[in-house]
């Protein structure tokens, strides 16, 4: 269990043109959210590499989210269909190695979509709260 001075490591892996643009609504809009995310911001999440996330978890981050556009949104045409594809198989390979494949998780938030930014925000960061530490993060040490 985690000891009480133990603030998560979130990293979120945001799409420019939908995601981030939710985060700066919520933002100018003053949604409050908890502040345990780190964003990295990428062109489209089609663009992430499973690899990406695996290495994010091996240097200590306690869960990782990838938001990008709703699907048939995608600037990129099917950036997103293949994003999420990609998630999908990397929360089995989570499973295998011994991870809560709950420490990964895809959502699609829109640009207008500011009031939801502030809910998943906030429900990803109670979700690593109630699994606690990564158990990754010992074996890092």
């Amino acid at each position: 269990m985690a000891d009480e001075n133990w603030k998560p490591k979130i990293i979120a892996i945001i799409c420019n043109w939908c995601s981030y643009a939710g985060a700066d609504l919520a933002g100018g809009a003053r949604i409050q959210y908890p502040p345990d995310i780190r964003a990295v911001r990428v062109m489209c999440t089609g663009r992430v590499d499973p690899l990406f996330i695996l290495k994010a978890f091996q240097d200590g981050a306690d869960g990782v989210l990838v938001s990008g556009c709703h699907f048939g949104d995608c600037h990129y045409l099917e950036g997103n269909y293949k994003a999420a594809k990609r998630m999908f198989l990397l929360k089995s390979v989570l499973k295998n190695i011994g991870l809560d494949d709950k420490r990964l998780r895809m959502t699609f938030v829109s640009a207008s979509e500011g009031a939801k930014w502030g809910t998943v925000m906030t429900d990803v960061v109670k979700t690593i709260n109630e699994l606690g530490p990564s158990p990754l993060t010992e074996v890092a040490r």
